[in-house]
């Protein structure tokens, strides 16, 4: 099968576009190399280590730029499709509370800024945002619901958690609820709506709960939300249940089978199409693999694991192949951490069809990867996965979009990218024949496959 028949049956494949903004994400603060995403200086200076835009197999069909909310221009987070309209939330730049932007993307040509909602709790971000049809007693349409974090924890008025929206009116967005966190806790980073039985569940990753409240919140919780008006967690994780952690864990400090000193804290969080397995990304501890088939009692199943010389840094996951394949992207910011090989993060590829015990299929790294730059961070490591039919799609910060043939999990290989002049892309989403990414920089990107032709 040549090249390019592999292309067109993969629907939409690679890209090249981008720019930059301010650059602040959700990790470890607390490790003497690790920043907190939304704290810390520096961020405005990260931008693709490549010179000029490249591309194949992919073109920019539009690129707009999310409008300035009052007086200032926020930067771009995460990026979400459902029914024809794109929903991205927004970054740290000029002071948070950018809120979500909804956008009419019927016209993909032409995408159009119709709706702006999810800014009123000062001092905080909005970055991560799912929208799914949701019917309860309480509630029937479509629910968005959108991860906020402080900026600083310790500023008056501010308070992290979750908000819910009735977005079944994309134009006219109307706030459910606030499912709050303590004010100790920066807040929720990534977060996923399942469901499971006609019961819609928020699975949050709230990073450094465990370490910050002693144990009386934990990263990862579950809430109920069939009346979103009145979010209830109905669990909370904790990780000292796994054999290799011991009960004087400290909610963030771990020493692994090598003696080496690791970070322990969930970045995000997803489930399967049904709802019925949880897939935590908890750094230094990888992929855990929670069966959720009693949400109010979930099992743990197992984990992904990282060689001694291996960053853990498990950032998000995908699934593939029915749900039988995992992808584990890993965000390693420090590429030349002593102790640890010096790279970037890349993408690894599990067979999972035993989740007690995860096989490593593969690894995935882009040509940017082992390119370590010595005191640059983020340029070129990997950060959000999305799965459609066997193309996987990555988002990669200076490195643009790249998408990979996973039709051979054991064997990626790459399909196309897409890397504007300075690339800072955060997230991708896909839906019919088009791709879309959101630029820190520069707003919505929109992309489609061009088979080769430019």
């Amino acid at each position: 099968m040549n090249r390019k028949f592999v292309l067109s049956l993969s629907l939409a494949t690679a890209l090249s576009v981008g720019s930059i903004g301010s650059f602040v994400l959700a990790h470890d603060e607390l490790g003497s190399d690790i920043i907190e995403k939304g704290t810390g200086p520096g961020y405005e200076a990260i931008e693709s280590t490549i010179e000029g835009s490249q591309s194949f197999n992919w073109k920019e069909v539009a690129a707009v730029q999310i409008k300035e909310k009052d007086g200032k221009q926020n930067n771009t987070a995460d990026v979400y499709v459902h029914k024809g309209f794109a929903y991205t939330g927004t970054h740290t730049k000029s002071g948070g509370e950018g809120g979500v932007r909804v956008w009419d993307v019927k016209n993909p040509s032409n995408p159009k800024e119709v709706a702006l909602f999810a800014d009123d709790i000062p001092g905080t971000w909005q970055e991560k945002v799912i929208v799914k049809r949701v019917n309860t007693e309480h509630f029937q349409g479509d629910l968005a619901v959108v991860s906020v974090q402080q900026l600083n924890r310790k500023a008056e008025g501010s308070v992290g958690g979750f908000l819910l929206y009735d977005v079944t009116n994309p134009y006219q967005p109307k706030k459910l609820g606030f499912w709050e966190l303590d004010k100790r806790v920066t807040g929720t980073h990534e977060l996923y709506l399942t469901e499971q039985g006609g019961k819609p569940y928020v699975l949050t990753a709230n990073p450094y709960a465990d370490y910050y409240t002693h144990g009386e919140q934990k990263d990862f919780q579950i809430v109920d939300v069939s009346n979103p008006a009145s979010p209830q967690t109905i669990y909370q994780f904790d990780p000292r249940q796994l054999p290799e952690v011991p009960e004087n864990f400290d909610g963030y400090n771990w020493t692994d089978s090598n003696g080496k000193q690791r970070a322990v804290f969930n970045h995000s969080t997803m489930a399967d199409v049904n709802g019925k397995t949880a897939y935590l990304s908890f750094w230094d501890l990888g992929t855990i693999v929670l069966d959720l088939e009693n949400p109010e009692n979930p099992t743990y199943l197992g984990r992904t694991t990282f060689s001694a010389t291996q960053q853990g840094s498990a950032h998000s996951a995908a699934l593939a192949k029915g749900g039988n394949v995992l992808i584990e992207t890993r965000e390693v910011y420090n590429p030349t951490k002593p102790g640890y090989e010096h790279s970037y993060g890349y993408t690894r590829i599990f067979d999972i069809k035993d989740k007690t015990n995860p096989k490593l299929l593969s690894e995935f790294k882009t040509e940017l990867v082992d390119d370590v730059q010595y005191g640059v961070t983020f340029a070129n490591t990997v950060h959000d996965p999305k799965v459609h039919g066997n193309t996987l799609y990555l988002s990669h910060y200076g490195g643009g979009v790249r998408s990979v043939d996973i039709t051979d999990p054991s064997n990626p290989v790459e399909l196309g990218k897409y890397i504007p002049e300075k690339s800072n892309i955060w997230g991708v989403d896909v839906a019919g024949n088009y791709v879309y990414a959101s630029d820190m920089g520069t707003g919505l990107k929109v992309l489609k496959l061009t088979n080769g032709e430019q």
